[in-house]
């Protein structure tokens, strides 16, 4: 993602280190050694990868990618009190570009959630034309109705205030109360809107897979970062 040579006050400001003026004392008092000699200035060009910071290599100095089980109560915006990104390292609020989340989940919905600085890859799982499968868990107040399967998978349901259809959903029943929906597109609120549009309410939502990724045992509230091989892997069919 970054140029392997970058001046070291760019690299550790955009990295949430400190500001760029604030680097230069880290290199008068001897903090920052380049392959393990110490740093003389601030202007000068490293590779980050060689760069350590108070006796350990600085923090992903390329780009972050992860997956995070998003608990419910917390929201995707950055400037609320009940965001996300207090689940994550402090440092990595001040990052540049910024960690942003791979679309978003509300409040009321909890699940899988990715999350990267790189805008590349971001964009390449948030691009409506990729129909990128999403598979929710869903909890309805009443008994679905007899007709709801056919009528998703048709494509022909109207949302309230839109007028085009939702892409084809494929739904698969568990209860007569509890559904695993599959939906390949990302409107405001669309799986309630859904339910609503078929005389029900959604009591839980959860998302249990987007892609090819899942939370398995991961905690709410905790992350994980991807592999290589995940972060290269493309949408499953």
């Amino acid at each position: 993602m970054q140029k392997s040579a970058e001046r070291m006050d760019h690299l550790l400001s955009r990295l949430g280190y400190c500001s760029r003026s604030e680097v230069r004392d880290l290199v008068r008092e001897g903090r920052v050694r380049v392959a393990g000699e110490p740093l003389r200035k601030a202007s000068a060009k490293v590779d980050a990868a060689l760069v350590w910071v108070d006796e350990e290599p600085i923090d992903h100095p390329h780009a972050l990618y992860l997956l995070y089980h998003k608990p419910l109560g917390k929201v995707c915006a950055h400037d609320d009190p009940r965001t996300i990104y207090q689940d994550f390292p402090l440092r990595w609020r001040y990052r540049r570009p910024s960690l942003s989340s791979v679309g978003r989940l509300d409040r009321e919905t909890s699940g899988v959630l990715l999350l990267t600085d790189d805008g590349d890859w971001l964009h390449h799982w948030t691009s409506p034309r990729r129909a990128i499968p999403r598979v929710y868990r869903v909890t309805l107040q009443e008994p679905l109705r007899a007709d709801a399967a056919n009528i998703l998978a048709a494509g022909t349901l109207m949302l309230e205030g839109e007028d085009t259809p939702c892409r084809p959903a494929a739904l698969q029943c568990l209860t007569d109360r509890e559904v695993l929906l599959t939906l390949t597109e990302g409107r405001y609120h669309e799986v309630r809107r859904m339910f609503a549009a078929l005389d029900n309410l959604v009591l839980t939502l959860h998302r249990q897979a987007f892609g090819p990724f899942a939370l398995d045992d991961l905690p709410p509230g905790q992350w994980r970062e991807l592999t290589e091989k995940e972060r290269m892997t493309e949408k499953s069919p």
